[in-house]
């Protein structure tokens, strides 16, 4: 990373479709998700030198990703209009079956229609936690709240989404 380019590129491309995706589902509209991601990458960049644990460079990026998002919001006005399908963010598995590919599809769209239904509290909980495999340490850390009000929050974000997904 000492100005280093070379050293760069293999960062982003472990990184550039995790955060796209935590954006796009945290922002809504593709342009702005796009947006968002390139702000965020730039951000860690500038700010490499602020990381003080390379063990927690992964807390560290969905942090300003985070704080991306929320500043995107503020000046931005969101267009509910236009559903973006989770099929244009999620990669697909190669050489499945048409019908399994169809169901995926699915089945994508109907989980993206109820994490966005969700209250954006429990939406971030539940995106860090099981999409991006965050510990509850990580996830409060990041939010900037306590492990306990993480857990509480994943619990009822779950319990949302299972009603949602499920119709109970």
């Amino acid at each position: 990373m000492a100005g280093d380019k070379e050293a760069m590129q293999p960062f982003v491309e472990s990184f550039q479709r995790k955060i796209f995706n935590y954006t796009w589902l945290m922002c809504g509209q593709r342009e702005d998700a796009e947006e968002v991601a390139q702000d965020t990458l730039l951000k860690v960049f500038e700010n490499w030198d602020q990381l003080r644990s390379p063990e927690q460079v992964k807390p560290w990026v969905f942090r300003i990703a985070r704080n991306c998002c929320l500043m995107k919001r503020r000046h931005s006005v969101f267009a509910p209009t236009a559903e973006v399908p989770i099929e244009d963010v999620a990669i697909e598995a190669h050489g499945e079956a048409a019908d399994d590919r169809v169901i995926r599809k699915e089945l994508n769209a109907e989980l993206e229609r109820a994490l966005r239904s969700i209250p954006e509290t429990y939406r971030a909980v539940v995106l860090l936690r099981d999409a991006e495999e965050m510990s509850t340490a990580e996830t409060a850390a990041l939010l900037d709240i306590s492990e306990d009000n993480v857990k509480q929050r994943l619990h009822r974000g779950r319990a949302m989404l299972r009603k949602l997904l499920v119709g109970v």
